[in-house]
């Protein structure tokens, strides 16, 4: 068992700030850090995701439209599929779980 302490809060450090809190072999997760009013400029990944809001509004972008996201909802974005959040007006805190392991762009 391992206990991820501060995994889900919103980190000021750099706009658009990712921090990985555990990697196995099987998955990765971590929190990416959207500043309201900023800009998200990632490009699809490899792995499969699954993001949980903690904190902030925003919507999300997909090649099927534009979803309001907020505290509580739960997103699957699967491998290679373009997405991006967009419209950021609450400082924005997802708790992202890739699989397998994140492996950069």
């Amino acid at each position: 068992m391992q206990k991820l302490v501060g995994a889900g809060q919103y980190q000021t450090a750099e706009p658009n700030h990712f921090a990985e809190h555990l990697r196995t072999d099987a998955l990765s997760v971590g929190t990416y850090s959207i500043p309201a009013g900023g800009v998200d400029d990632q490009a699809p990944h490899r792995e499969d995701e699954i993001y949980v809001v903690t904190a902030g509004r925003a919507f999300i972008v997909t090649p099927g439209g534009k979803e309001p996201v907020g505290p509580g909802d739960v997103l699957f974005v699967a491998a290679e599929e373009p997405h991006h959040f967009a419209d950021v007006t609450e400082d924005l805190a997802l708790l992202v779980f890739f699989a397998p392991p994140y492996s950069g762009r």
